[in-house]
């Protein structure tokens, strides 16, 4: 028998959540794609979303080359665009759109031979201060763009830093700079990732870039309406591979940290942080068994979790554990772990994905 750990990959659910991003936005919607579509598998997932979505975006070329390997045909942005002027070749010939988004990347675009008519997106930095140009450089930037012959069409996008924080005043500023920098200039624009979409109706815009609500999870760190909407997309499932009662006063696991205040049933979870389990979940944070949580117990080991059996009388070796899936959010486990939901999903490592509810898709002519 195999280690029963594996990611159940639900992808009516992902379709879901993108007709739902859809239908918020009112405007074209960009599936992201990128760290494997959140470790869901990009290219299954873009798979599942070929008839409907309106772009995919990945961080980088070798991403975009693997959707196109897998015949995906729609529009794939490049998010962080190109390094080397090497890549232009590759750029041109699968049909790539880029990112503009330093003086670098603007003069190499500017060297190539491309012959091929291209759309890229320029990008201006609002006050994420990651990538783009400065509001004050961000139009001639776009005149430089506008001057080059194969320059099909400029996309004028931004990112925001605090689009989560729903009382932070930061996103209504950054998003005050774009509109002025960018008005009077033609063209389509890109503003508003998942939280964006979700919260800030005012950032909607002819493109928008969901993330993470694409896989069923909420951006906000607190609780909030939108997840009655999404649907998870993962379930993170692994069993029971032995089962101890201790005495009182025994510990469990490296450091001897957690000490048993009562005889307890302990359970060991075939998971643990090789996986992507966060090695940082504290004691208490929950399994869920059935439709009963179990609190873990101990640190987190390289290969397996250890939890409170104790009232759980009908569990036994081989019984499904469900780490975080539908009633139990992802979230719920970041929280416990101090970190953010992204970075469990894209840490998920050497486990089987398994696919389940794949849409029908019409063939394409």
């Amino acid at each position: 028998m195999s280690r029963p750990t594996k990611a159940l990959v639900n992808l009516q659910a992902l379709r879901h959540n993108y007709h739902l991003a859809k239908q918020l936005s009112e405007g074209r919607i960009i599936a992201v794609v990128k760290a494997d579509a959140y470790s869901h598998g990009a290219t299954r997932c873009a798979q599942a979303l070929n008839d409907v979505a309106d772009a995919f975006a990945v961080a980088c070329l070798e991403e975009a080359l693997a959707l196109r390997d897998a015949h995906i045909e729609q529009p794939i942005i490049v998010l962080e665009g190109f390094f080397d002027i090497s890549e232009m070749g590759l750029i041109e010939q699968h049909r790539l759109d880029v990112v503009i988004h330093c003086q670098q990347q603007l003069a190499l675009l500017t060297a190539s031979s491309i012959k091929q008519p291209m759309r890229v997106w320029l990008k201006m930095d609002t006050g994420m201060s990651r990538l783009g140009f400065s509001p004050a450089e961000y139009r001639q930037a776009w005149k430089a763009l506008q001057s080059l012959d194969f320059i099909s069409e400029i996309v004028m996008m931004t990112h925001f830093a605090c689009a989560d924080e729903l009382t932070n005043i930061k996103t209504a500023q950054q998003l005050e700079i774009f509109k002025a920098q960018t008005s009077g200039l033609p063209g389509s624009k890109s503003i508003a990732n998942s939280a964006g979409i979700i919260a800030h109706p005012e950032a909607r815009a002819e493109w928008n870039r969901p993330g993470l609500m694409l896989y069923g999870v909420s951006p906000f760190p607190e609780h909030h309406l939108i997840e009655q909407s999404l649907q998870p997309v993962m379930t993170l499932h692994s069993a029971i591979i032995s089962i101890k009662d201790i005495p009182v006063g025994q510990t469990v696991g490296y450091g001897g940290s957690w000490v048993a205040k009562r005889p307890t049933r302990v359970g060991v979870v075939a998971i643990g942080y090789a996986d992507g389990y966060p090695l940082h979940a504290k004691e208490g944070t929950c399994v869920l068994i059935g439709d009963q949580k179990a609190p873990l117990i101990g640190r987190v080991s390289m290969d397996m979790i250890t939890v409170d059996l104790t009232d759980l009388a009908n569990t036994q070796v081989g019984t499904p554990v469900m780490l975080w899936g539908n009633n139990l959010p992802v979230a719920e486990i970041a929280h416990c772990a101090d970190t953010i939901p992204y970075q469990l999903l894209c840490n998920l490592s050497r486990l089987p994905v398994e696919y389940i509810n794949e849409p029908i898709l019409e063939p394409s002519d």
